[in-house]
């Protein structure tokens, strides 16, 4: 009996677990990559705006604008930039980079 117990608390925990990943990634899986002409387009206007860096992630259909476009800063920061159907920057979200916590 002892047994058992144990099994169904060991699924049950690993089942709050995989719930708790879901929730912490944010349960996005509708996120689309900027693809061909405009993800070089959307590239270069987000380097322009950060002096530099690299992209490392790339959003459409962003909540804050047409596109979005993650760049690493060579401090490891990481700047989300907005940008509008004609590439235009309309803000942005710097995130501290992992050395900063």
């Amino acid at each position: 009996m002892k047994r058992a117990v144990a099994v169904v608390v060991l699924v049950l925990a690993v089942a709050a677990i995989s719930a708790g990943i879901a929730v912490a990634a944010g349960g996005r899986d509708d996120q689309k990559p900027i693809e061909g002409p405009a993800l070089t387009r959307a590239s270069e206007a987000a380097l322009a705006h950060t002096s530099g860096g690299r992209v490392t992630e790339t959003e459409l259909g962003d909540e804050e604008g047409l596109y979005e476009v993650e760049v690493t800063l060579a401090d490891g920061d990481q700047v989300d930039v907005h940008l509008d159907r004609t590439f235009d920057v309309l803000g942005n979200e710097r995130e501290d980079g992992p050395d900063d916590d």
